[in-house]
C-alpha cells in the first residue's frame, strides 16, 4: 500500500513538473534578441532598443484573427495603451510570425492592415517563425512586457475577457506597464493568452 502511495504520489509529481506554462517564455527570463523588418522596410533590434534605455511591449499579430480586429478595429486597445505610455519610454512592436502561404503573410497584407486599422506603432514580419518560437508564442495576441534589464516582466494575455468582441475589465499589459515604469515588478506576471494560433510553417 505504501509503495503504491509512493508511486502515485511520484507520478502526481512528475504530471506536475511537465504542465507548460500559461504564457510560452517565463517571466523572469531573458528576452531573446531579434532582428526584423517592418512593413515601411525599417529593422528592428530589441538590443538596439534596451541599448536605448526602452522598455519593449511584444504583440503577436495576424490581421486576419478576430481577436486582433477585436483589439485593434473594434476597440483601440493596443493604440490607446500604446499612446498612454509612448512618451516614458515605452516601445510596442506588433510581430507577424504566419508564414508563406497562411493567413495574414505577408508584406502586402499587413501594410493594408496598418493603414486600415490606424496603427501607431510598426507591424514587424517573421516569416521564418523563428522568433516567434524563440519567444513561444502560441496566439494572436499574445504580449510581453520586456523590461529595461532585458528580462521579461509580463507574458500573457492584453485583457481578461477571452470573447471575439468584448473587452475584459482588467487590461493586462497596461498594469504591467505601469508597476515596470514605477521600477517595480507586476503583481500578475503572467497569464493564459486567447486568440488564434499562430500561423506558423507546417
Amino acid at each position: 500500500m505504501r509503495r503504491a502511495m509512493i508511486l502515485t504520489l511520484s507520478g502526481a509529481l512528475a504530471l506536475l513538473l511537465t504542465v507548460p506554462a500559461l504564457a510560452a517564455l517565463a517571466p523572469g527570463a531573458k528576452a531573446p534578441d531579434f532582428d526584423l523588418v517592418d512593413t515601411a522596410g525599417q529593422r528592428h533590434s530589441l538590443q538596439k532598443y534596451l541599448a536605448d534605455g526602452k522598455i519593449v511591449v511584444l504583440e503577436w499579430f495576424n490581421p486576419d484573427c478576430p481577436f486582433i480586429v477585436k483589439h485593434h478595429k473594434l476597440h483601440k486597445t493596443m493604440d490607446t495603451t500604446y499612446a498612454s505610455v509612448k512618451e516614458q519610454g515605452v516601445v510596442w512592436l506588433a510581430i507577424n510570425s504566419s508564414a508563406a502561404g497562411k493567413s495574414g503573410h505577408g508584406v502586402e497584407r499587413n501594410t493594408k492592415a496598418f493603414e486600415e486599422f490606424g496603427m501607431t506603432f510598426p507591424v514587424l514580419l517573421d516569416p521564418t517563425g523563428a522568433t516567434g518560437k524563440a519567444y513561444e508564442a502560441r496566439n494572436t495576441p499574445t504580449m510581453f512586457v520586456i523590461g529595461r534589464d532585458g528580462l521579461v516582466a509580463y507574458a500573457g494575455a492584453i485583457d481578461d475577457d477571452a470573447s471575439p468582441q468584448d473587452l475584459g475589465k482588467t487590461n493586462h499589459v497596461a498594469v504591467a506597464l505601469a508597476a515596470v515604469l514605477a521600477g517595480g515588478k507586476p503583481d500578475v506576471t503572467e497569464t493564459k493568452p486567447y486568440g488564434c494560433s499562430v500561423k506558423y510553417a507546417d
